[in-house]
């Protein structure tokens, strides 16, 4: 038998498929793209950075990862296809060399109250496994552990069919671990039947207080003739009996003047219309009835664990699973270690891996059981890099958005070290970043601008940190730039007193919040700042808080319509033109009939992902073609919300189309540093940093007397701090009282008090490390943040 001798020596020519190591972009025109041609080398850390909306996102996003999400969508069947987003070819002349691009970016994470940070990551799933596996007593399969499977116990007769048809008499049960009483929620809900009524009235009398129930319409007519009470009689001297028809009698069908209704009491029509939509999309009149009339108190039965008792009873070394979720991970890592049980070594290994993943991330101080709607945005990013750390995949495209969004100048090492693991694997890790500290890591940089939207779009740099360094761009003018630490700090006029505060890890505390100064609360993540400022300031008429929350609205919503800018220009073109405001509302007279003033027409294609195109008749536009004849300073009114803020702000600020009020709030657009930004841009495409700013800019007008910020320099190029700054002083100077959560040092060094939480994270937090002024932090040196803060000022 001969054997076959073989060799591995490589030949010295290079093989065809090792020459295809970058991703060229040629002739990009996304959004504000000018024709941009770029090559990015594979297998290698590239950051892109530049201006707020200089166009980053455009290229990496809607470019390079949306092209390749498409050409991977077009892999799988029509079926398949037809439960994805139909996307569209970014307009781009040639896209050679893409790999499969996975995105990380910032978006929330679903809000669904049964979503938790252990079950949007596989740790959860393994848990149960360990529980069904070693648990004592031992009450089932995984599912018995888990609180989105609900118990469910059938008998009956189920036919076999084998020759002769036969019945069998058949019992099925399913154990699952959902607490029955509030169904893996972990609270359960009341409603305050006050604000259902006022029982001193009749239901003639309007004593329903319910949106929408009026008795003049259907409702009126269900109630009079479905004759079950009395409609002319007050609601406190109801029997029992009506009570209970007016408020539960289950879905009931009634015949009013000949025609055949339905009549179901308040309770259950409530739940079905208003309780079972998402709190976030519906109106604000009613929204803020379901605030009102919703109570939500802990679960009774579970004490908020979502589990049923059979699984809470179930145990491993006195620990129960839900124990095991409500424990910090990094804790919750060591008793996975202590474990030592050959029969499920494998699972051990890859669970402890998993919760190592959090600790190494930054996360260690979060519980499996949080919520994950709860999470922030830089949180919510970070959960989805750990389901990527441990991915056996390479030579992928990761791309990230601001991955040190919510990090603390010691957090910032940690996650570069992940992003460098994640390119050592042989992926091309593309990121989009300010930060200096990121940038300095990068193999590749890209710097677009050199302005903001109309004035950006084009490459200024491609090459080496160094090279940005000396070049005469933006990025790499402020990329050395350092604050230095103010001379004199402004006194406080007053105190703003946190007396025994306890909020999520806060540990009983004391302490007074300086009025009339710029006050930072500074900490790593994780070390209780937000609970001490949203947890502990009361929200009174007296307090503005912006944070980075969406803004609730729909894709009609844009800068001009959320700010109140569109009334005074709506009332500027009726006044010059002599005919009705209205007109000039895209969703209200003015509208295109063929879009209804959306831009856009939807077609749903039933099986297949849903399109959508701009419309024909307007072009995108939203206006009727007749109120697009009626102009203002020589511009109609699309022309008008397709300018930026700066644009329009000299537009407004004199000659035929001067108007004040309109100006007034564009001015405080570009003092929070969104000239850039389109009056007509949808709010749903806008970044959570432009979110706050945008929120900042609309509460400026309001009197409130202390305002809270959450982070706002998310998202602002080095060069935008400096304008943020001035915003911040000014606000001071004007009376206000201004409280900063931040980690950027350049507005730590400009406070003139910092609050600093430590000295870690979740229970290794929640107490104040330091108080005074910021020469005084970087002096003793005493915490992290004043160790960063005296290296960052050259203390």
């Amino acid at each position: 038998m001969s054997t076959v001798k073989r060799t591995h020596e490589r030949s010295s020519a290079p093989h065809a498929a090792d020459s295809h190591d970058l991703i060229r972009v040629h002739g990009a025109r996304v959004n504000n793209l000018k024709d941009v041609s770029i090559e990015i080398p594979k297998r290698r850390l590239t950051v892109f950075t530049g201006v707020s909306g200089s166009g980053k996102s455009s290229l990496v996003f809607d470019t390079i990862a949306a092209e390749s999400q498409r050409l991977i969508n077009e892999t799988y069947s029509a079926f398949v296809q037809g439960f994805m987003p139909t996307l569209a070819r970014p307009e781009v002349d040639v896209l050679d060399g893409l790999t499969t691009a996975i995105i990380v970016d910032q978006q929330r994470m679903g809000g669904d109250p049964r979503s938790t940070v252990g079950t949007a990551t596989d740790a959860n799933a393994m848990l149960r496994i360990l529980f069904s596996r070693l648990g004592k007593p031992h009450i089932g399969p995984p599912g018995a552990y888990s609180f989105n499977t609900a118990s469910v116990r059938a008998s009956g007769a189920i036919t076999v069919e084998r020759g002769a048809k036969k019945a069998v008499k058949a019992t099925f049960h399913r154990t699952g671990g959902m607490c029955p009483r509030c169904e893996g929620r972990g609270t359960v809900s009341d409603i305050d039947l006050t604000q259902l009524y006022d029982d001193s009235k009749s239901l003639n009398e309007d004593a329903l207080t319910i949106p929408g129930y009026s008795m003049d319409g259907w409702y009126g007519r269900i109630f009079r003739g479905c004759g079950f009470f009395d409609p002319d009689k007050p609601i406190r001297k109801y029997t029992k009996k009506e009570l209970y028809d007016l408020l539960h009698k289950e879905p009931t069908k009634i015949k009013v003047d000949g025609v055949n209704l339905t009549y179901a009491g308040l309770i259950p029509k409530i739940q079905k219309s208003f309780l079972s939509k998402d709190i976030d999309a519906l109106q604000p009149h009613i929204r803020a009835f379901v605030e009102r009339a919703m109570t939500f108190s802990v679960c009774p039965e579970c004490d908020g664990t979502r589990l049923s008792e059979g699984a809470r009873s179930s145990k491993i070394k006195k620990l129960s699973i839900a124990d095991a979720c409500a424990m910090e991970i990094r804790d919750l890592a060591e008793w996975v270690r202590e474990l030592k049980e050959p029969s499920v070594a494998p699972l051990l290994a890859a669970l402890g891996q998993t919760l190592d993943s959090f600790v190494e991330i930054g996360l260690g101080y979060l519980s499996l059981e949080r919520p994950s709607g709860t999470l922030s945005g830089g949180e919510a990013q970070r959960v989805k890099m750990i389901r990527h750390l441990g991915s056996s995949l390479t030579d992928v495209t990761y791309v990230f958005d601001e991955p040190t969004v919510g990090l603390h100048p010691h957090d910032i090492q940690r996650m570069n070290g992940l992003l460098l693991r994640l390119r050592d694997k042989g992926n091309t890790v593309l990121v989009v970043e300010h930060k200096p500290e990121t940038i300095a890591i990068a193999d590749h940089v890209v710097d677009l601008g050199p302005g903001a939207g109309t004035a950006g779009g084009a490459v200024c740099f491609e090459g080496t940190v160094e090279g940005l360094r000396s070049g005469g761009t933006i990025t790499g003018r402020h990329f050395d730039d350092r604050a230095s630490l103010k001379e004199t700090v402004r006194k406080s006029t007053g105190t703003l007193e946190i007396r025994g505060a306890t909020a999520h890890n806060l540990r009983n505390v004391d302490v007074d919040i300086p009025l009339g100064v710029l006050c930072v609360i500074t900490g790593v993540a994780g070390s209780g700042k937000s609970s001490l400022v949203h947890g502990s300031i009361p929200a009174g008429a007296d307090v503005v808080s912006v944070d980075q929350g969406a803004i609730r609205g729909s894709r009609r919503s844009n800068p001009a319509t959320y700010s109140g800018l569109l009334d005074p220009i709506r009332k500027a073109f009726a006044k010059a033109n002599g005919v009705k405001p209205a007109l000039f509302s895209a969703n209200s007279e003015g509208a295109c009939p063929t879009c209804n003033g959306a831009g856009v027409i939807f077609t749903d294609l039933a099986m297949m992902a849903g399109v959508s195109t701009p419309c024909e008749e307007c072009e995108g536009k939203r206006y009727q073609a007749a109120v697009l004849e009626y102009h203002l300073g020589g511009r109609d009114i699309s022309e008008v919300l397709a300018m930026s803020v700066t644009e329009a702000e000299e537009f407004f600020g004199d000659g035929e189309a001067r108007t004040p009020a309109a100006h007034r709030i564009l001015n405080r657009l570009a003092d929070v540093g969104l000239g850039y930004l389109s009056l007509g841009q949808p709010l749903t495409t806008l970044s959570g940093g432009e979110r706050q700013r945008l929120k900042l800019a609309t509460h400026m007008a309001e009197k409130g007397g202390v305002y809270v910020l959450d982070e706002p320099t998310t998202g602002l190029h080095l060069a935008d701090v400096e304008q943020l700054l001035g915003l911040l002083d000014r606000l001071v100077d004007s009376g206000k009282s201004v409280v900063v959560i931040e980690h950027h040092q350049a507005v730590m060094a400009h406070a003139d008090w910092i609050i600093d939480l430590g000295p870690g994270a979740g229970h290794e937090g929640g107490r104040i490390v330091f108080e005074g002024t910021p020469a005084d932090l970087a002096a003793a040196r005493s915490t992290l943040t004043g160790e960063h803060l005296a290296a960052y000022v050259g203390a």
